[in-house]
């Protein structure tokens, strides 16, 4: 279910979490890998990237509310937030694709 409220710096945060190509990419990764997830191992070895980088690109998304996490033993399985995205695409054609009125955010 979307959100019909996200506000304009919920939006903007999540625009920029996603405008970075490797966020991009790992957005697009986990979402191709369904709803089981896939564990950072995994998409580390998918991307070639050193695992400091990852982490923080991974912490970004779970910042912006893209991405979930869930610990089971030692393996730390993540998860596309599809609401999440769905919220944001949902606020941009609200927001940004009407008549442009006085005081639009876009």
């Amino acid at each position: 279910m979307t959100s019909p409220s996200m506000d304009i710096a919920t939006a903007a945060g999540r625009l920029q979490a996603l405008a970075n190509p490797a966020r991009l990419r790992i957005y697009e990764i986990l979402s191709q890998a369904g709803d089981e997830g896939m564990t950072v191992g995994s998409v580390q070895d998918l991307l070639g990237i050193r695992a400091s980088t990852l982490s923080h690109h991974l912490k970004m998304l779970v910042l912006a509310g893209l991405v979930t996490q869930t610990r089971t033993a030692t393996r730390l399985v993540c998860r596309p937030n599809h609401d999440a995205m769905d919220g944001l695409f949902s606020y941009l054609a609200r927001e940004c694709r009407r008549v442009p009125q006085r005081g639009a955010t876009c």
